[in-house]
């Protein structure tokens, strides 16, 4: 079977030779371990979903980090350890170890949570670890393309960065609802829409069932599951916790712990509301996306007929938003600046997604299902940026749509064929 390369692959090259620790995140099944495989020779692999090493490990973390350490100092090789998180106590052990040998690339940890993080570590090892975020595939992984820069492009070029930007692939609306059906995760997406749905069911069990308690105790699993299927739903919906609790029969306090429990393991993303100094009737409510469209439509029940002729278009709308987003998040890792990712609105104006980076700027993005765009498209664009709260940053506004042509609105305004995203070269 293929490999698909990863992007992260370079970063964590960089990271041996720099740090003692290099710890991998992400959600289960997004191919950490075959990364790690594919990419690391080590002196040792284990895995704590052996239960026998686990034990062993949470008799004596020191004693038997410290043998495992031996054998890397005689290759020169890291130990990988997978499923970290299901042991967060050996952090203690593993600071002794790296605080008495400094070489770089001793140690690589895998796990679906950062342990580093977690209440139950002893120990941040702050300075000491570099920790790296895998993401299930992005789309341009997939069509084995360069992270998407656009936004490096808007940096390069806030007022017209037309130019800067890459030949559109070609591509079909029917490819764009096949991608958001099929998600990024490696293994499932090849699957035929039944199996794919089965297989993510079961893969949300699993979730629940062993990932959740390394974070934080819960007692109620099965309103845990009920919530990521309410969360599915409600993709790209300014999040109401009120609704929720109402729909599960919850506390407030309970549905807000379960939702950073989820967000922590790579399930789902609370998007916070970008704000001016001045814009008093801004809405303050984050924006929720589920973090795998091929996820969420499993739960919904939706496949590619689903998005036919005669479907509801606004359900083929949130996901369209969620599916830029999270391909807009993946990117950030690549990035020249620090970009941050919101979303605003204010009464009726509304703009999908907010990037910021330092120096006051913005690059601004609204969804469009459609393969036409006007110029009244850009109305909440153009207001936002010329009287409302961003006339005094420098940016580019654009429309993502379904059509093939990158064009120009004026200055600053371009509309953005969705396949922009994944058309920069290697």
């Amino acid at each position: 079977m293929k490999v698909i390369p990863r992007h992260l692959a370079t970063r964590i090259e960089r990271a041996l030779g720099t740090s003692r620790v290099v710890n991998i995140v992400g959600p289960r099944q997004a191919g950490k371990t075959t990364l790690v495989k594919d990419l690391i020779d080590t002196a040792r692999y284990i895995t704590l979903d052996d239960d026998a090493m686990r034990a062993a490990l949470e008799v004596d973390p020191y004693g038997q980090l410290l043998l495992l350490a031996e054998d890397a100092r005689n290759t020169g090789l890291p130990i990988v350890i997978d499923e970290v998180q299901r042991l967060p106590e050996i952090t203690f052990a593993l600071k002794r170890i790296v605080d008495a040998d400094h070489r770089p690339g001793q140690y690589v940890f895998t796990g679906s949570s950062d342990i580093f993080t977690t209440g139950k570590a002893y120990d941040s090892l702050a300075g000491r670890v570099m920790t790296l975020t895998l993401r299930p595939l992005s789309v341009a992984e997939i069509a084995e393309q360069a992270p998407c820069r656009l936004l490096d492009a808007v940096e390069e070029h806030p007022q017209d960065c037309l130019d800067a930007l890459p030949k559109p692939v070609p591509y079909l609306r029917a490819d764009v609802i096949d991608l958001i059906v099929r998600g990024g995760f490696p293994e499932i997406r090849k699957l035929d829409d039944r199996d794919r749905v089965h297989r993510y069911m079961s893969y949300l069990d699993s979730i629940v069932e062993r990932d959740v308690s390394p974070i934080a105790e819960v007692r109620k699993p099965d309103m845990m599951r009920r919530l990521i299927d309410q969360m599915a739903v409600r993709t790209s919906e300014e999040l109401s916790i009120a609704a929720l609790c109402n729909v599960l029969g919850a506390r407030k306090e309970t549905v807000n712990d379960y939702i950073d429990i989820l967000s922590r393991l790579g399930i789902v993303h609370r998007l916070g509301a970008w704000k001016s100094s001045g814009g008093k009737r801004e809405i303050r409510a984050s924006k929720l996306h589920f973090l795998d469209t091929g996820c969420a439509t499993s739960l919904r029940g939706e496949d590619r007929d689903s998005f036919g002729p005669g479907a509801d278009p606004a359900a083929l709308g949130h996901l369209l938003e969620s599916f830029v987003f999270v391909e807009l998040e993946k990117s950030l890792s690549y990035l020249g600046k620090r970009w941050r990712l919101y979303h605003w609105r204010q009464e009726a104006r509304e703009i999908d997604i907010v990037a910021e980076a330092p120096g006051r700027l913005l690059a601004l993005f609204e969804m469009k299902c459609a393969a036409t765009v006007s110029a009244d498209d850009f109305r909440h664009i153009n207001w936002f940026l010329s009287e409302g709260p961003g006339k005094s940053y420098r940016g580019t506004g654009f429309v993502v749509y379904l059509g093939e042509d990158m064009l120009s609105f004026g200055a600053g305004r371009i509309a953005l064929p969705l396949s922009a995203l994944w058309s920069f070269a290697i």
